[in-house]
């Protein structure tokens, strides 16, 4: 791989037999002396952050990442069981790999696994996700001077804050990425 190729965010490259993400990138090029990429850069496997320069002259090899389509179907302890929807195998995986990604999963969420070298790294969520209310205190008249909120508990157990109009029972989609709702979602 050359150089100019680190230039992608989110490119997984191999180091030290390990999987790296770039998170951040800087050419760096002067008069007397070869041309340089500094790189942020996450080890998939700790989340360990480090930064590292590359010169014209390093090897560099992209990591070969697996990409697995699954559902999701039940918790059991600490492991969460997965369908692999291609050869329908079941298997599970840690909290410690999905770690906060747990907050939304529910029976049959389609998500993506990645695999390097036979070893789960990490679930790709989809972007939103749609969970039932299953606690919701009542609303407040007249608590209207800024954007009314209350906090509201999810089927999975995440609590977040919602509109003062959201009810138990209520369908709502949520942002993966921030954890944050987004809408009501009508039947």
């Amino acid at each position: 791989m050359e150089l100019s190729d680190l230039k992608k965010i989110g490119l997984i490259i191999k180091l030290d037999n390990k999987p790296f993400q770039i998170l951040e990138f800087s050419h760096e090029r002067t008069a007397q002396r070869q041309a340089t990429v500094k790189t942020k850069l996450k080890n998939l496997i700790t989340g360990q952050v480090l930064e590292k320069t590359f010169s014209s002259s390093d090897k560099i090899e992209e990591a070969e990442i697996k990409k697995e389509k699954t559902s999701f179907l039940y918790q059991k302890g600490d492991e969460y069981y997965f369908l692999n929807q291609e050869n329908f195998e079941q298997f599970p995986l840690k909290k410690e790999i999905l770690k906060e990604k747990t907050n939304f999963l529910k029976e049959g969420l389609e998500s993506v696994i990645l695999f390097f070298e036979n070893q789960p790294l990490d679930l790709e969520l989809p972007k939103k996700v749609d969970l039932k209310v299953i606690s919701a205190p009542p609303a407040v008249r007249g608590d209207s001077a800024n954007v009314p909120t209350k906090i509201v508990t999810l089927e999975t157990g995440l609590e977040l804050k919602a509109p003062i109009f959201i009810k138990t029972g209520d369908l709502v989609r949520v942002n993966t990425e921030t954890g944050e709702y987004v809408e009501r979602v009508l039947k």
